[in-house]
């Protein structure tokens, strides 16, 4: 979800329930903020703690994760996917890496924190090099 909806939904939920219920529609919509907030903390923990485990930049198959991946996905959600955290290629543009054993690589392009485009190498044809971005 986009951050400046969620917060005018939540500043929107504040009021809604000043005038409804008083104070206790405050206490009620802010209850449900919180709640919110701490379900995407535990999300991003258990990412996290997950990728955590694997080595850093390795995946098992760098051509499956090249077809599973999206425009727009959050770098939270291709760890989620990798269940590895990525190897830092660049700071700008924002360039992250993971690769399989079997020499194939994917590197992904981030901007404003989505995915841009990404591409695929492999290292047993030189020549076989494939390029992703959205249509």
């Amino acid at each position: 979800m986009n951050t400046t909806i969620g917060w005018a939904l939540a500043a929107a939920g504040l009021v809604g329930g000043y005038l409804l219920w008083g104070w206790r529609g405050v206490v009620l919509t802010f209850s449900v903020v919180v709640f919110w907030l701490l379900l995407q903390f535990s999300r991003s923990l258990r990412v996290l703690k997950n990728a955590g485990s694997a080595p850093i930049g390795h995946v098992n198959s760098a051509v499956m994760l090249h077809s599973r991946l999206k425009a727009g996905m959050t770098l939270m959600q291709v760890v989620t996917l990798t269940r590895s955290l990525g190897t830092k290629l660049g700071e700008s543009p924002e360039r992250w890496g993971w690769a399989d054993a079997g020499g194939a690589r994917v590197s992904l392009l981030l901007e404003g924190g989505k995915l841009v485009s990404w591409d695929l190498t492999r290292d047993d044809v030189a020549a076989d090099s494939t390029s992703r971005a959205p249509p």
